[in-house]
């Protein structure tokens, strides 16, 4: 059964069940998770890896596993993506507060700090009448 909060039914459900599975390998239901932007994919997945996954986050919680493990492998891909390539992750024109060079750029934040850090110390003096 699905979970309706504000009373939706037939297609315009806009709130649907889904289970996140965590790093941990526990299952937790979410309720209320907005799913107007999502897509039917038809995948077919071979019986014993289904019967894993099935162990591992029971038959209603799929979708949402396969979802998690889905985005975990685009963003490794990305990032082996980016390690492989030879384009820079900056460019110096956009960070002009490094051109004297890092080392000067961290002494100049850290008398900044020490100023802050000295102006909030100070005690205020009240003037007598």
């Amino acid at each position: 059964m699905v979970f309706a909060p504000f009373g939706e039914t037939g297609k315009n459900l806009a709130f649907r069940r889904a289970a996140v599975f965590s790093r941990r390998g526990s299952c937790r239901h979410i309720y209320n998770v907005h799913m107007q932007s999502t897509h039917r994919a038809h995948i077919l997945i071979p019986r014993d890896l289904l019967q894993e996954i099935d162990k591992l986050v029971g038959p209603r919680g799929r979708s949402a596993f396969l979802l998690d493990t889905a985005r975990q492998e685009v963003q490794r891909r990305k990032l082996l993506y980016f390690l492989e390539n030879d384009v820079p992750a900056w460019k110096e024109e956009n960070h002009p507060e490094l051109a004297g060079g890092a080392a000067a750029w961290v002494r100049q934040l850290r008398k900044e700090s020490e100023r802050r850090r000295s102006d909030f110390r100070k005690p205020k003096t009240r003037k007598r009448k």
